[in-house]
């Protein structure tokens, strides 16, 4: 099964619907009983429930108390529907007045905003956006934060690729860190907590680690495991990354006056 990505339908009729063209109203067929905002909504609610696996038309049409075949009078299928979703979810981000704070507190506060993004929507950090959408709330949401990098580069500031391309590094880790925080959240739910694993796994692991055969593996093992109080905590790796990923921005972004 293909992954599921945005701009997977008919990219004329979906822009036009993104941007609530009149001219994506059907005019014929029968006769509307909700907007498309409530159609979204009712879309959202169900994927943030029960995750995209769930999402299909006919489930939304049951939340609205339509017919399947009504639904396709505001979304023709699955794929326009997933672009819209996002693009509200995008709509709905917090945006973080950072004016006049260094580059640093503004990427970070980008950086936060997205977090919140996938943790209240979950479900977006699974779709694919290498071709996005440009709906208005992907837009606001562009330009929003490459202003975090606005005076930053030095005299004249960094080139528009180079300001692009360092909002997308930050953005793919911030992705990265969703998804593995959600795949944690799903291992916990299946098979109690890593204290609970940990604890049924020591007595053999206690007898075929050996810390002269394997030193380094052992003693930072147990010294990372007992930090994080589990072999891997997604809240800490999130918060040492996105530091690092910082410290390898300002030499770029720290550039002096010439």
């Amino acid at each position: 099964m293909s992954p599921d990505r945005v701009n997977a339908g008919d990219p004329a009729r979906t822009l036009a619907l993104l941007w609530r063209d009149p001219a994506a109203v059907p005019t014929r067929g029968p006769r509307r009983t909700h907007d498309l905002d409530a159609v979204v909504a009712a879309a959202l609610a169900l994927a943030d429930e029960q995750g995209l696996p769930a999402l299909t038309t006919r489930r939304v049409a049951e939340r609205l108390g339509i017919s399947t075949m009504s639904l396709y009078t505001y979304v023709a299928d699955r794929a326009e529907l997933l672009d819209l979703m996002l693009d509200a979810a995008y709509l709905g981000m917090d945006r973080t007045d950072t004016t006049g704070r260094p580059w640093r507190e503004r990427l970070a506060a980008v950086a936060t905003e997205n977090r919140g993004l996938y943790e209240a929507h979950p479900w977006a950090a699974e779709v694919s956006t290498a071709r996005p959408s440009l709906g208005p709330g992907q837009t606001a949401k562009y330009e929003h934060e490459l202003a975090a990098l606005d005076d930053a580069g030095g005299e004249g500031g960094l080139d528009d690729v180079t300001r692009d391309a360092c909002l997308t590094h930050l953005l793919v880790f911030v992705r990265a860190c969703a998804r593995d925080a959600a795949d944690a959240r799903a291992t916990a739910a299946e098979s109690g907590s890593d204290r609970e694993w940990w604890s049924s796994v020591a007595p053999l692991l206690t007898r075929v680690l050996d810390p002269v055969r394997y030193p380094r593996a052992v003693r930072v093992g147990a010294a990372a495991g007992e930090a994080a109080g589990s072999a891997h905590d997604p809240d800490r790796a999130y918060a040492f990354g996105l530091d690092r990923l910082l410290d390898g921005l300002a030499p770029l972004l720290d550039a002096p006056l010439s």
